[in-house]
């Protein structure tokens, strides 16, 4: 396995970091509205608190003092520029963090100690890095490619996409790996049970029929029943893995079967000045944290507290703007970097975000997510939402039940914005009934009337 904790020095090619599929790395950042941007993916998305601290401080050292963490669990330092993504990786290595470069194998935030996990992936994971590293020169993969590898259990990664998905359940007193293609745990499509020890090679001869495909082939580029005969004679028709059980919110406090506390905590709209971040991270580690794994939903957990010490945490990671309880609104709302920190985006998407939850709190009650976009790309959540707001040179389109590239439903500009949510709120209040979601309520009312209390002018 090659972990690379000291990269090359970056590309000076701009424009190649910037083409669509690309992936910003500390060899490779990516130009953005406001400099360069590096993506780090720790192994096992674990860190200690000095290291995760160390991050936040070279953050704010090298780039504009921005570190964001994705929703697949990612960290990024904007901000940068070509004299200090050099400093960037120095303070990196120094810290001693294990960045795996390569193909991204990811596995749930708590693997390993997660409530009802059927098998601990991280050793599969491990063995799947090491295999394909060893066959680096002979494979031409697609940057995004991804392979998620979970155990199940609380906090799982059924929610998030992947190429090809190892999920693991339960044969009798032992277990299986099911594997499935292109999607997320609902609509991936299963292939085949294997054995833990028919995996690696099963992936090594999937990712070689990928690399023949071409540079840019996808695990939706594959054919079904090509791969099922790749997985002959390792895989087994013995049943595939049961739909995993509904997402929890990691954001809250939760108590572990060993009777440790764990405390998730996410990030507000995705980004925190990473300067309040360090020093939260030091009042945490002082009350006993000691470590960290990032997670999906633009979060982390805190590992090592115990008793009162994760109530006097929470407390201040809420005074540093974090989210700390399950029924924050700002759970609800998906951003991307917006027009601070995009050439791309024409709006300030965080901004925009706290002015829906002002205006509009009825509205993020947990049954929607709400997306804000800067353009059409709709990077932050490519796939439809209830309502999508998109940036525009003259103002703002909603789009209602679709994506930010799909057709816009209503408009207004800049000056009619705020009276345009306030419309929405008054929609809600006089027709939302008792008990009822704004999702259901919105279905209800429909995509017609919800865009006419939009653009009503």
């Amino acid at each position: 396995m090659t972990l690379c904790a000291v990269p090359k020095p970056p590309t000076t090619d701009a424009a190649a970091s910037m083409r669509r599929g690309a992936c910003p790395s500390l060899a490779a950042p990516m130009l953005t509205g406001d400099g360069l941007l590096v993506r780090l993916r720790p192994l096992d998305s674990s860190l200690t608190l000095a290291q995760f601290c160390a991050i936040a401080e070279a953050a704010n050292r090298f780039g504009n003092g921005i570190l964001e963490i994705t929703a697949r669990g990612n960290l990024q330092v904007r901000g940068l520029t070509a004299s200090t993504v050099p400093g960037l990786a120095e303070a990196i290595g120094a810290a001693e963090i294990a960045v795996p470069d390569g193909l991204a194998i990811e596995t749930p935030p708590l693997a390993g100690f997660a409530p009802e996990e059927i098998a601990d992936p991280r050793p599969l994971a491990a063995a799947l890095r090491e295999a394909i590293a060893a066959r680096r020169a002979l494979l031409t993969l697609a940057p995004k490619l991804t392979i998620i590898v979970d155990g199940e259990g609380r906090f799982h990664l059924g929610d998030t996409v992947a190429d090809l998905r190892l999920q693991a359940f339960r044969c009798g007193e032992d277990f299986r790996w099911t594997l499935c293609l292109a999607g997320t745990a609902a609509t991936a499509k299963p292939v085949s049970s294997l054995r833990t020890g028919a995996v690696v090679p099963v992936v090594i001869r999937i990712l070689e029929a990928l690399s023949t495909i071409g540079p840019a082939a996808r695990g939706r580029d594959l054919d079904i029943e090509a791969v099922r005969a790749l997985c002959s004679p390792d895989g087994e028709d013995i049943g595939v893995a049961p739909a995993p059980a509904p997402m929890v919110s990691a954001v809250g406090v939760h108590h572990l079967a060993s009777g440790s506390t764990v405390l998730g905590l996410g990030l507000a709209y995705a980004q925190i000045d990473a300067a309040s971040l360090a020093a939260f991270l030091r009042q945490a580690g002082e009350l006993g944290a000691r470590e960290i794994r990032l997670s999906p939903g633009h979060g982390f957990f805190l590992l090592g507290l115990e008793g009162e010490a994760a109530a006097i945490v929470q407390r201040l990671a809420l005074s540093h703007g974090l989210r700390i309880a399950a029924d924050d609104p700002r759970n609800h709302i998906a951003t991307c970097a917006g027009s601070t920190g995009c050439a791309s985006a024409w709006m300030d998407t965080k901004a925009m975000a706290r002015l829906w939850v002002e205006t509009v709190p009825d509205l993020l009650d947990g049954s929607l997510t709400l997306h804000l976009s800067g353009c059409l790309k709709g990077c932050a959540r490519p796939k439809a939402s209830a309502l999508t707001l998109v940036g525009a040179p003259s103002g703002y389109a909603l789009v209602v039940n679709g994506a930010a590239k799909d057709g816009a439903n209503a408009y207004t500009d800049e000056n009619g914005m705020k009276s345009a949510l306030e419309r929405l709120a008054g929609l809600l209040r006089q027709n939302k009934d008792a008990g009822e979601s704004a999702r259901s309520c919105l279905t209800r009312l429909g995509a017609a009337r919800v865009s006419a209390a939009f653009e009503q002018g």
